[in-house]
């Protein structure tokens, strides 16, 4: 079974591009992820902690034979290959990736929470993912992409770094 997921990418640390690249890479290395997708990147301020560099993001939007814990687990290796470290909550990182939607599946667990809990709060993730899916339905919101960001409340910097390639496999 395929399921069509989105991912969220983030970086300020070190060479921010390079580690956005990585996880692309280490993603298109997975034989369960049969195509990706991506947004622009986009420079944005920092959201939680705002004591420190700007962030590089963007989204993936991919197609998955991934059941949602083990994508979990995919992707934690790949911030460990990227020397991520978890000291400060919203803090400085070389690397985060987070599943943001997997179809339409709504879940909550310990390790995981589908959709991301923020979503709808954080205009650096909806930005790239309007780009890509603006007219995808939001599970648990009952609006579209779009509509959520017309209606989030974050006003933080945003600009386009790099437009997308929209490379995919």
């Amino acid at each position: 079974m395929t399921t069509r997921a989105f991912l969220g990418l983030g970086s300020n640390i070190g060479n921010r591009e390079s580690y956005l690249d990585l996880a692309f890479k280490g993603l298109q290395k997975q034989s369960r992820i049969l195509s990706i997708h991506s947004s622009s990147v986009y420079e944005t301020s920092p959201w939680g902690l705002h004591t420190q560099p700007s962030f590089l993001n963007q989204v993936l939007e991919i197609l998955t034979q991934y059941q949602p814990a083990a994508l979990f687990d995919v992707i934690r290796k790949i911030e460990r290959q990227s020397n991520r470290q978890r000291v400060t909550r919203w803090g400085p990182r070389t690397l985060d990736i987070d599943i943001l939607l997997y179809g339409n599946l709504r879940m909550r667990d310990d390790k995981l929470v589908i959709p991301h809990p923020s979503i709808s709060s954080r205009r650096f993730v909806l930005a790239p993912l309007a780009e890509i899916a603006p007219n995808l339905w939001m599970p648990g919101f009952r609006m579209t992409v779009i509509d959520l960001l017309d209606q989030c409340e974050d006003k933080g910097k945003i600009k386009i770094y790099r437009k997308s390639t929209s490379n995919s496999r």
